[in-house]
């Protein structure tokens, strides 16, 4: 005799919630820490911190008594000339100025870059000598001795905004003479900017009203 099968009501099953991942034990906690972590942390103190830590110190260079600054680690350090060139862009670009003018030599290696990054005009500042066009000259005093800058007298357009950029700010001698041939050419200094200065020196005061902007000092 064949026995019929009960068919299932329809409905008669409560539905199954769907299952949840576990989640592990202490993973809220360690995603609140970590938020609390980056809150904390200052990312362009870090970045100066690396930079400062590529800088290297010369005892009696170029002269005895005098401690160099040696920014050659730095730039041969792909991470830290980028953070570098970055830092100065973030500083300088809501600045109204159209022209970047680099010191010879290490002003070139920083005032090039920043210019194409900026989209601005650079003009190079050269020691006697160096620039085959018309030139200006001025001389200057320095913390170890003098010297003299040249600037082709067709470099700075009149009324141009400016922004001088070397490696070092020390007496402020050389970027002080920058600043006056680029006025006498018409262009008006809007700005200073260094990787370096040694505020002990006081070359600051020396550069008129404007703060210069200094990624790493000592004091």
């Amino acid at each position: 005799m064949a026995v019929a099968k009960k068919r299932p009501s329809v409905g008669s099953k409560r539905p199954v919630p769907p299952r949840r991942s576990p989640t592990p034990r202490g993973v809220g906690r360690k995603k609140t820490l970590k938020a609390k972590a980056k809150a904390v942390t200052d990312p362009d103190q870090d970045r100066l911190s690396y930079i400062r830590g590529l800088i290297r110190d010369v005892p009696d260079f170029p002269s005895p008594g005098i401690v160099f600054k040696d920014i050659t680690p730095l730039l041969a350090d792909a991470r830290g000339f980028h953070m570098t060139i970055d830092s100065f862009a973030e500083q300088l670009i809501e600045l109204d100025f159209d022209t970047i003018v680099g010191i010879e030599s290490r002003g070139f290696i920083f005032g090039a870059p920043l210019a194409l990054r900026l989209n601005k005009r650079f003009v190079p500042i050269r020691k006697p000598g160096k620039l085959p066009w018309k030139s200006d000259r001025v001389s200057y005093e320095l913390e170890y001795g003098s010297g003299e800058l040249e600037i082709h007298r067709d470099a700075v357009r009149k009324g141009s905004r400016v922004v001088i950029i070397d490696d070092l700010l020390a007496t402020g001698g050389t970027a002080g003479a920058a600043a006056e041939l680029v006025g006498r050419r018409g262009g008006l200094v809007v700005s200073f900017a260094f990787v370096i200065e040694l505020g002990f020196l006081g070359g600051a005061r020396k550069l008129g009203s404007t703060r210069p902007i200094s990624l790493l000092q000592y004091d």
